[in-house]
């Protein structure tokens, strides 16, 4: 069983930066590619971008290639979305997810977290 905690979300302006942390425990997390997603009121949660379980492959969605970045700490069993030049449109509930295997479907991933509120004011 892995369970995940995300942090970090809140509200910020157009053109700011948040990172969140999405903080995983389980015997086996550390073999686990985690992924973040996102979803806006109204509109179907969407892949925001993942990281292999040793760090050394990324996927991306390449709308937000740039300005979004994510990065794993094995040590810490942290992962971490960097969140730059932030626009109105990212407003979402952001959620953290781990998968045995990396991929870009939601479908894929067996274990979510709770999730964590991201506003963008203009």
């Amino acid at each position: 069983q892995v369970q995940l905690v995300e942090s970090g979300g809140g509200l910020v302006q157009a053109g700011g930066s948040l990172r969140l942390s999405c903080a995983a425990s389980g015997r086996t997390v550390s073999t686990y590619a985690m992924g973040w997603f996102r979803q806006a009121p109204g509109k179907e949660r969407e892949f925001v971008t993942a990281i292999s379980w040793s760090g050394g492959t990324t996927y991306e969605t390449p709308s937000l290639k740039g300005r979004f970045t994510i990065s794993r700490d094995t040590a810490k069993n942290t992962v971490y979305l960097q969140m730059n030049s932030l626009k109105p449109e990212d407003t979402a509930v952001y959620y953290c997810a781990a998968s045995q295997s990396l991929d870009f479907s939601d479908s894929v991933y067996e274990y979510w977290g709770q999730g964590t509120q991201v506003t963008v004011s203009s």
